[in-house]
C-alpha cells in the first residue's frame, strides 16, 4: 500500500492598490520564492484561484502593517478588508504577518541577486520579493515550534 504524498504549499501576499507580490514556499515548507506580481484589478482574483489550485496552496500568508492600536490607516483597513475577500473567494486560511521592514530587506536581496539596473528597478520585482521575505520569516517561525 503505498501512501500519498502532498505537494501542499504555503503562499504570502503583499498587498498593494496597484500591485499584489506573490510568494510561495517549498513542498517542504522550508524556503521561500518570489513567484509572481499580479496587476490589482478585476481579473486578480481568477489569476489568483488558479495559482492557489495548481500549486495546492493550503495557507496563505498576508502581510499587514504594524500600528499602534488607537489609529488604523487606510493601508490597514484596506488589508483587512481583502483578507476578508481573500478568505470568502478562495476558501483558504489567512493569516495576518507583520511585515515591517520586509521591502527594505526584499531591496536588498534585489541588489545581491538581480545583474542589470533596469530589472532591478521593476517595482513588480519589490512586491514579490517582498512577499518572500514575509514568508520566509513565517516559515522560520514555524520550523522553531
Amino acid at each position: 500500500m503505498s501512501s500519498v504524498v502532498t505537494e501542499s504549499r504555503i503562499m504570502a501576499i503583499d498587498f498593494g492598490i496597484k500591485r499584489i507580490g506573490i510568494a510561495l514556499s517549498d513542498s517542504l515548507k522550508l524556503f521561500a520564492y518570489p513567484h509572481v506580481t499580479l496587476t490589482n484589478d478585476s481579473n486578480f482574483f481568477d489569476e489568483l484561484k488558479k495559482i492557489i489550485e495548481v500549486k495546492q496552496v493550503e495557507e496563505i500568508i498576508l502581510g499587514i502593517p504594524s500600528e499602534s492600536k488607537e489609529s488604523k490607516t487606510s493601508v490597514v483597513k484596506s488589508i483587512e478588508k481583502f483578507k476578508e475577500e481573500l478568505k470568502s473567494k478562495t476558501k483558504v486560511k489567512v493569516i495576518l504577518w507583520d511585515e515591517s521592514f520586509t521591502s527594505s530587506i526584499a531591496q536588498q536581496k534585489i541588489m545581491e541577486s538581480v545583474a542589470k539596473k533596469k530589472k532591478r528597478q521593476d517595482k513588480g520585482l519589490l512586491d514579490m520579493y517582498a512577499a518572500a521575505v514575509i514568508l520566509q520569516e513565517y516559515l522560520d517561525s514555524i520550523k522553531t515550534v
